[in-house]
């Protein structure tokens, strides 16, 4: 029992520093958070190379199977997700903590109604995002149904609503936030391009995973389903349904 009450609360612990760190990100991409001030534009963009990097890599190698297999051997496989979402939790609040902006110079600088609608996409982008984790398994996902013994006995393919358009959802939703800034400064124009890398890297990596997990099922979603581009999946759907 007090193994199991351990767990319980550091999964918690894992979906608090969750709720925390996108908190934290969602304040810095809206221009609630400044960037810290930097000496100079070089050591800006080293520092937030470093930080994007740093986090994609590590994000991307524990997602992958050889090391969940790994860490199944040192910690309980019912925290294995928590850890993985503990330690993403904690590089995304170290990234926004530490990024640099650049001089004070930017990209672009809406104002009045066009504002307001870059506002109004950057919010619906940080929705789709959230939402998307609850069209599958929220709980799942961060950790809290398998250390509380509520997981599912077998995995079932399933595409809502979003997923019907596009293949990750979640990450159409971030980026949508990140490039819809009324104000693009140079800081957060490198941390747009740098975030879409990842995506565009991470979402390849992760379908390999859902391929061996779901194969057939998968690849014909694949075939009928964008990436990321909704845009593409229903021109590809008319032209089929003019011929």
């Amino acid at each position: 029992m007090p193994g199991r009450h351990a767990l319980h609360s550091f999964a918690v612990v894992s979906y608090a520093a969750f709720l925390a760190s996108f908190s934290y990100f969602g304040a810095l991409v809206l221009g609630v958070v400044e960037p810290r001030a930097s000496s100079s534009a070089f050591a800006a963009l080293a520092i937030d190379g470093a930080l994007l990097a740093f986090f994609g890599v590590t994000h991307s190698f524990m997602a992958r199977a050889p090391f969940k297999q790994w860490l199944s051997r040192i910690v309980a496989p019912e925290a294995g997700r928590s850890v993985y979402v503990l330690v993403a939790s904690a590089q995304v609040a170290l990234l926004v903590w530490q990024w640099r902006s650049v001089d004070g110079s930017f990209i672009w600088h809406a104002t009045g109604a066009l504002a307001t609608v870059l506002v109004i996409l950057q919010v619906c982008g940080f929705a789709i995002a959230l939402l998307s984790t609850f069209l599958v398994d929220h709980f799942e996902l961060f950790g809290l149904s398998q250390a509380f013994g509520r997981t599912r006995t077998t995995s079932r393919f399933v595409t809502p609503l979003f997923y019907r358009l596009v293949r990750h959802p979640l990450y159409l939703g971030m980026l949508i936030a990140l490039w819809c800034p009324p104000l693009m400064s140079t800081a957060r124009f490198a941390l747009t391009i740098g975030f879409t890398l990842y995506v565009l890297i991470g979402a390849r990596l992760e379908e390999r995973d859902l391929v061996r997990d779901f194969g057939d099922d998968y690849r014909a979603y694949q075939t009928s389903v964008p990436m990321l581009l909704p845009w593409r999946g229903m021109r590809t759907r008319s032209k089929s349904a003019s011929s």
